[in-house]
C-alpha cells in the first residue's frame, strides 16, 4: 500500500464497529497557504484516537473536540479556521491559510452503509468519490461523472457551493522498462511521492531483488509483464531499456491504455529513430504524440539520480496539472 492511500476511513469503521464512536473529517476547502489539500482526512474516534490529518498540527487539537460532540449527539459540523486573533498555534492556522472542514460522524451523518461501500471500492481499488450536500448533510457514493476531478485527483466544492466531492482514488502506480541505473534512483523516489513501483526487464541480473528492494520485480518481455499488471488511468509508464526490443512493445502496449504519463528515454536523436520505426509499423501520430521523449522536465539533469528527479518532476506535473 503506497503512502498516500492510507487507511483513514478504514479506521473509522473499524473504531465504529468496535463500539468506540468515529467521525470523520475531511478539508472541504482552503485558502491561502494551507498546509494540507483539500480532500486530506481526519478519522476520530469517540475517545480522542486519531488517524490522518487535516492540518499540519495547529487544529487538529480543535478538531477533534468538535468530532467527539458529533458523535455524541449525532450531527455534522462544518468547521472553518484562519489565523487565530490572539496566538496562531492556539486554534488557527500559522501558515496564514485558511481551511473549512466537514466532520461527519459515523453511522449518523455518515451512514455506515455509505462508509462501508466506501472502503469496499477502496479494497477493490476502484475509484469512487463521496459526494456530500454541505446544507443537508448527505452523503452518497459516485462512481462516474467526475472524470476531470478523478484524472486531477481533486476533491473540491462544486460550482454550487454546496456540493462536496471527496475524490477516492486507487493508488498511483509506476511502471519501469529496463532495471537501468536510473531505475533504481526513480523507484525509491517514487515510493515516496506515493507511487507502487514496478519494474520489468526478462533480463534477471537488471531487475533482481537486491538492485530493486522496494518495488515489484517482473523478469519478463514487456508485452507479458504489462499483461500481467495492467495500465489503467493511474498508471505511469517509462521506458528506460534504451533498447527498441525492450521499449517499443511496451510503448505499443501503452498506446491502446488509459496511462495519463508514457515517457522514454533517450536523445532528440534516438527518439526521431523511435517515431519512423513506430510510423512504418503503423501507429497514428497523436498515439506518438504522448510520448515525453527525452523523458524528464529540462532542469540540466546530469547522473542516473538527478534524471529521475527530472522524470518524477514531469510525472507530478502532468499527473495535477494535466
Amino acid at each position: 500500500m503506497t503512502i498516500l492511500f492510507d487507511d483513514i476511513p478504514e479506521r473509522a469503521l473499524d473504531w465504529h464497529r468496535a463500539g468506540r464512536g468515529a467521525a470523520l473529517a475531511t478539508v472541504v476547502e482552503t485558502w491561502g497557504s494551507a498546509p494540507r489539500r483539500t480532500g486530506s482526512m481526519l478519522a476520530i474516534s469517540g475517545d480522542g484516537e486519531i488517524a490522518g490529518s487535516v492540518s499540519g498540527g495547529c487544529v487538529e487539537g480543535a478538531v477533534v473536540l468538535e468530532a467527539i460532540e458529533s458523535i455524541s449527539d449525532g450531527k455534522p459540523r462544518l468547521l472553518e479556521y484562519g489565523i487565530a486573533d490572539g496566538d496562531a498555534f492556539a486554534v488557527g492556522l500559522a501558515c496564514g491559510g485558511t481551511i473549512r472542514v466537514l466532520v461527519q460522524p459515523v453511522g449518523a451523518a455518515l451512514p455506515i452503509d455509505v462508509l462501508e461501500a466506501l472502503v469496499a471500492k477502496r479494497a477493490a481499488r476502484e475509484q469512487v468519490a463521496l459526494v456530500t450536500d454541505l446544507e443537508q448533510g448527505a452523503p452518497r457514493l459516485v462512481v462516474d461523472g467526475y472524470a476531470d476531478r478523478f484524472r486531477l485527483d481533486r476533491s473540491g466544492v462544486e460550482e454550487d457551493g454546496r456540493t462536496f466531492v471527496a475524490i477516492q482514488n486507487p493508488p498511483l502506480e509506476l511502471i519501469i522498462i529496463g532495471g537501468v541505473h536510473i531505475a533504481q534512483a526513480l523507484v525509491p523516489m517514487a515510493r515516496i511521492a506515493g507511487f507502487d513501483a514496478v519494474v520489468v526487464d526478462p533480463r534477471e541480473s537488471f531487475a533482481s531483488a537486491s538492485r530493486f528492494p522496494d518495488a515489484r520485480i517482473i523478469n519478463e518481455w514487456p508485452d507479458e509483464g504489462l499483461g500481467q499488471v495492467g495500465l489503467h488511468a493511474r498508471t505511469a509508464l517509462v521506458v528506460l531499456a534504451h533498447d527498441p526490443k525492450l521499449d517499443d512493445p511496451a510503448l505499443m502496449r501503452a498506446f491502446d491504455s488509459p496511462a495519463f504519463y508514457i515517457g522514454a528515454l533517450g536523445s532528440k536523436r534516438t527518439h526521431a529513430k523511435r517515431v519512423e520505426r513506430l510510423t512504418a509499423a503503423g501507429v497514428a501520430a497523436e498515439d506518438i504524440a504522448r510520448i515525453d521523449a527525452p523523458v524528464g522536465l529540462e532542469i540540466g539533469a546530469s547522473g542516473p539520480a538527478e534524471i529521475a528527479v527530472s522524470i518524477m518532476a514531469q510525472l507530478v506535473a502532468t499527473l495535477r496539472q494535466g
